[in-house]
């Protein structure tokens, strides 16, 4: 596909997807007779303003169709090119490539991520809707994810601190797509997936996406067995209101893994333990079964205020169990301990977001105002069962040189942690940007979040149900200034504010002592630079300051309460790269400098001058695609990370990460690509991740998966 064939077809795409009153702006594309493949501008690429690896523009950071160079944060959107390049099938494999984002083990059964130094479970959404249960998200509907840095309560509510995951959905927008992808690989890997849409008539379109998958994995025992189904639907109800539907299913089982432990300060023969297990693999697994159902219209009144609200449903169904090692592996390397406990976490979410925006022009100024509220009830359970062995105690001793045990444990409440909590919130928020001639651009904006929470213990041992409640009224600014001396280059500052309530990310229960602890708040003060190289090249410039307050210390003169006088602090640098740097060549990635410490005691082991666990003070991470012909590409990554420490007490030392991956990609004609993907081409070993001293991941060896893409 040439160059102005490809213009034609964007063109004609763009003006057909009328979704939106708006009108959509052209992105350009790279100039020469062979630069544009059907790779490259497929529907799956254009779809989101968007052209192999570089997104121009996202309505997450600010609620309004704002172009990136214009916003005044740090953003990294993962493409669907790029996902669909690298075989991403998980959240945890999607950041690896994005600078300053670490994935987090947590616990072998859910997504984690330390954004910036912070650690979060909680902080997901989808289409800018909070996803945040713990549980593996897949991405086989997913059209893009966009990671938002820093401080974003103004648009996400509480939490936030170092940053956020937005999935962005595949939806029915009328353009036909046949697409079939069968993948197999290593280990027993089976994967099938599909995505069919198209138009019933002009006013109506369907679109379905589904996935199942059986596969093992390089870890001795784990498995992961998962399938789901998401048919979406658009009504064009008139010239300018729409109606999407959506619903999906998801079910996903597997073995939890809690990795290995350590010896000495450092991860247990790492290098020979690469798929051993440690635990029981029987009785370590985990499961959900979630049903989300989701409304979303857009109006645009005669008066030239658009209307965009999203109703949604969203029931998960949560459990996990682990059998694992509960500590390290004693000097002579002849035992290590075993411990067990199991979790039921099902959560019911309701949300409404209603968002008004309406733009006028006044004294030579340019306003996009944004003003709307935010309703939302989650309900749920937090049951907790500790497992104890047949020599009655809570741990097992297991020779570290054969640690797979299959002993039996029974599972009882022993801790009191029985709960069931409802929270109910309401926001209101209003933001201006401000646009003063070409040069010059202002955002602020303030949101106010009331969040009342409620705890009722339903420890059988109490003569009656402990109820705690504990509300809070939260205040978060954002303020940004962006300075264009040229139309593609923009210079930016921001100052932004966010707070976690002191339940936490999961708020599963909330005891006397945390009733009365004030939230945490962080602040994030950022300077930046973005420059558009050309129309598809865009690099990316950051430094910034994350002070996080209030963390909580236990407080040694009353058992069960708390002192908010923790505080961390990161400093750090980001350069990003996406885009086209030739007509052949594509990349994605960047830098990050990360300078994360503990500026005042959390605990009595975290103490001030600690780094953060799992934070390397540099990490380089770049994909490149190189176009060989029309028919054949290939790609290269790497990824090079400094030492970090498995947790904040900087007890125990992880490695640095050194890996090569590879993709190989052949276009047999329009209707058939074939694809293989290397991880770790080079069969280095490394940690990939830990959730604390002694549940510490070792990185995948050599692993070739290889995929067919039909399309029809």
């Amino acid at each position: 596909m040439n160059t102005g064939a490809a213009s034609r077809f964007l063109a004609t795409l763009l003006c057909s997807t009328v979704l939106a009153p708006a009108a959509r702006s052209q992105p350009a594309v790279p100039a020469g007779d062979t630069a544009v493949t059907l790779d490259q501008l497929s529907v799956e690429g254009l779809r989101g303003n968007t052209v192999g690896y570089l997104s121009r523009s996202s309505r997450s950071a600010t609620k309004t169709d704002t172009p990136l160079i214009d916003t005044p944060q740090s953003v990294t959107v993962i493409s669907q090119q790029q996902i669909r390049d690298q075989g991403m099938q998980s959240i945890g494999e999607a950041v690896r490539y994005v600078p300053g984002v670490i994935p987090h083990q947590g616990e072998g059964n859910r997504d984690d991520v330390v954004i910036r130094g912070q650690r979060s479970n909680a902080d997901f959404y989808v289409n800018g809707v909070r996803d945040d249960v713990q549980y593996f998200r897949d991405l086989y509907n997913t059209q893009r994810i966009e990671v938002l840095k820093g401080p974003n309560a103004l648009v996400f509510g509480r939490g936030g601190g170092g940053g956020v995951i937005n999935r962005v959905l595949k939806e029915a927008d009328g353009v036909p797509v046949r697409e079939i992808v069968a993948q197999g690989g290593q280990f027993g890997n089976k994967r099938v997936a599909v995505d069919v849409g198209d138009r019933v008539n002009e006013n109506v379109f369907f679109r379905l996406n589904g996935m199942v998958e059986d596969t093992g994995t390089y870890r001795d025992f784990v498995d992961v067995r998962r399938y789901g189904v998401n048919p979406t639907m658009t009504f064009l109800l008139s010239p300018v209101t729409t109606l999407k539907l959506s619903y999906e299913y998801f079910h996903d089982e597997r073995n939890t893994d809690r990795g290995i432990p350590s010896q000495f300060g450092r991860p247990y023969r790492y290098k020979q333990n690469v798929s051993t297990y440690f635990g029981n693999p029987d009785l370590s697994y985990a499961r959900i079964d979630a049903n989300i159902a989701t409304a979303t219209l857009d109006h645009l009144f005669e008066s030239g205020v658009a209307l965009h609200s999203t109703l949604r449903f969203a029931d998960y169904q949560k459990f996990y169990q682990n059998v694992f090692p509960g500590g390290s592996v004693n000097a002579a390397g002849t035992a290590v301990n075993i411990t067990a406990y199991n979790n039921a976490t099902p959560r019911t979410n309701y949300f409404s977001q209603n968002d008004f925006t309406y733009k006028f022009e006044t004294a030579g100024l340019r306003h996009t105002l944004l003003a709307g509220f935010e309703l939302g009830y989650q309900e749920g359970r937090a049951f907790r069962e500790e497992g104890f062995f047949a020599n009655g105690t809570q741990t097992l001793v297991v020779n570290p040189l054969s640690p797979v045990t299959r002993a039996p444990v029974s599972f009882r409440n022993t801790t009191g942690n029985n709960t069931r909590y409802d929270l109910g919130l309401a926001a209101v928020y209003a933001q201006d940007q401000i646009e003063i001639g070409p040069h010059l651009q202002f955002i602020g904006g303030l949101r106010y979040d009331h969040f009342d929470f409620t705890s009722n213990n339903l420890n059988a041992r109490a003569p009656v149900p402990v109820q705690t409640n504990r509300i809070d009224d939260l205040l978060s600014p954002r303020a940004g200034v962006v300075v264009k001396p040229f139309e593609n280059l923009a210079i930016y500052g921001s100052y932004s504010v966010s707070y976690l309530p002191s339940a936490g990310d999961q708020f599963g229960s909330l005891s006397p002592g945390l009733a009365i602890a004030q939230p945490e708040r962080f602040e994030n003060a950022e300077f930046g630079v973005k420059y558009d190289v050309s129309p598809v090249l865009q690099l990316t410039g950051a430094l910034y300051n994350l002070d996080r307050y209030n963390q909580r210390i236990a407080d040694p003169n009353r058992p069960g309460f708390f002192l908010t006088s923790g505080q961390t602090n990161t400093q750090g640098a980001e350069i990003g790269a996406n885009g086209f740097v030739t007509d052949w060549w594509q990349v994605a990635g960047g830098y990050a400098f990360t300078d994360a410490r503990i500026v005042s005691n959390v605990s009595s082991t975290i103490v001030s001058g600690n780094t953060v666990g799992l934070v390397p003070f540099n990490a380089f991470t770049l994909w490149n695609k190189f176009e060989v012909s029309p028919e054949f590409s290939f790609g290269i990554g790497y990824i090079q990370t400094g030492h970090a420490f498995a947790s904040s007490d900087n007890s125990v030392r992880l490695p640095g990460i050194t890996r090569f991956d590879l993709g190989l990609f052949y276009r047999v004609n329009e209707f058939w690509r074939a694809q293989i993907n290397i991880e770790n081409l080079f069969d280095r070993h490394y940690i990939a991740t830990a959730d604390g001293n002694n549940n510490i991941s070792p990185g995948a060896p050599r692993l070739i998966r290889a995929q067919i893409i039909a399309r029809f």
